[in-house]
């Protein structure tokens, strides 16, 4: 659960501005994984603080900060700095500046999203620890597994398009798997954002890694996940686990249908 940054100990703030040279802070309008998420600005530039305090929180940092250490790429925020104070971590993340990237039918970052999932199709898994697919989804299938990097989390919210291009944010999630899989996780932010779930799966198409796994597989995957996000969706959840259940389902009952034709 986010905090205000005025309540932060004074050892952290003054942690920060010695690194950054002021702690003029915009908090982040998304994420809820650590209990500070904000763009702090000084003399010596922005720099994206991360800062956690909470059991959850501090291992959830723990685990992005061992994988964005161990990712060296253009798509992925380097990290500036990082400290440890009064049981607080904090992680100061190279900021990223532009707007979430628009993953509508026709958008040109799609095009900017294709080049990124290129370069993480190819990208081996660090040596840290990592997800396995079940720990990661909850479910599995021995095709899930393998050794790439995957991000698995590659809604807009996590996709900045900056001046030197496409910027992935947020690696808490982290996932040594197939490089389908990526992709199967890919989908239900397409359909979310307005892609039919044909359009979907054409555009996701143009992957070797997609057209490899067999219609069997697909259709276990949207299963599964959809089964998962209904279960979650219960009345009293928030609005984003209805969002999920609402396209993963329409992916799923896609793939029922299509089956029921051949």
């Amino acid at each position: 659960m986010r905090i205000d940054w005025a309540a932060l100990p004074e050892t952290v703030t003054k942690g920060v501005a010695d690194r950054v040279g002021g702690t003029h802070a915009n908090p982040a309008a998304a994420g809820d994984h650590a209990e500070i998420a904000a763009t702090v600005t000084g003399a010596n530039g922005q720099v994206f603080v991360k800062a956690a305090h909470t059991e959850f929180g501090v291992r959830s940092l723990r685990f992005e900060l061992r994988v964005s250490e161990a990712v060296s790429g253009s798509h992925s925020p380097a990290v500036k700095w990082q400290f440890e104070t009064a049981d607080w971590l904090v992680v100061g993340f190279e900021h990223c500046e532009g707007p979430h990237a628009d993953l509508s039918p026709g958008s040109p970052d799609l095009d900017l999203l294709g080049e990124a999932l290129t370069a993480l199709g190819r990208t081996p898994a660090p040596d840290v620890p990592l997800f396995s697919p079940k720990a990661r989804l909850g479910f599995e299938h021995p095709a899930m597994d393998g050794d790439t990097l995957v991000h698995t989390d590659l809604g807009a919210a996590n996709l900045i398009v900056t001046a030197h291009g496409l910027r992935i944010v947020d690696w808490a999630f982290a996932t040594r798997a197939a490089p389908w899989v990526e992709l199967a996780m890919l989908a239900q932010w397409l359909i979310g954002s307005g892609h039919t779930p044909d359009q979907a799966e054409q555009w996701l198409a143009r992957y070797p890694a997609w057209s490899g796994i067999g219609p069997d597989v697909l259709d276990d995957f949207a299963w599964n996940n959809a089964a998962k996000w209904a279960l979650k969706a219960q009345p009293t959840s928030p609005g984003w686990m209805h969002d999920l259940a609402d396209w993963t389902g329409q992916w799923s009952a896609y793939r029922r249908e299509i089956g029921s034709n051949i």
